[in-house]
């Protein structure tokens, strides 16, 4: 008995030792493709917290949210945060986030790529806001009349 797939006509009694190497060769095949996307990667996230709470939180320049905010970072270096709450001072800090081990060249591209699980690196900046400073009306009268002066001698 013979069986016709399209242009191909397969013979059973043939056909058995192509059958094996064919499954075999596919089931190796899905193996891999498998072992590739479960591969672990690595998850970074940093964590900004006030004291006190509830400041915005820009980071960079990006707004992403009030403290304790969290935002996810995909590289090391150098980070801008700026806080903002009523009634304190404006702080803006620049965060060094430095690569752990297992991020330097070469090593990083098997961290990535072929670690069997996902790599989670968290960071937390602490961050203290000092009480705004209030200035006494006499001081920015005085302070205002001096650049008025300035500005009409044209200083």
């Amino acid at each position: 008995m013979e069986f016709h797939w399209g242009l191909f006509m397969m013979n059973p009694e043939k056909s058995r030792p192509l059958t094996r190497f064919w499954l075999g060769s596919t089931l190796s095949i899905l193996l891999i493709a498998q072992s590739l996307t479960m591969t672990g990667c690595v998850s970074r996230r940093m964590t900004i917290v006030s004291n006190p709470p509830g400041a915005m939180a820009l980071l960079d320049g990006k707004e992403i949210g009030y403290t304790p905010a969290s935002a996810d970072f995909l590289w090391y270096g150098t980070r801008q945060v700026t806080l903002i709450k009523d009634g304190f001072e404006t702080k803006t800090d620049m965060v060094t986030v430095s690569a752990p081990w297992y991020q330097w060249p070469v090593i990083e591209f098997f961290a990535d790529n072929f670690s069997p699980t996902r790599v989670t690196d968290r960071r937390i900046f602490n961050f203290n806001l000092q009480p705004r400073q209030m200035i006494p009306d006499e001081e920015l009268r005085s302070r205002a009349r001096q650049l008025r002066s300035e500005a009409q001698l044209g200083q």
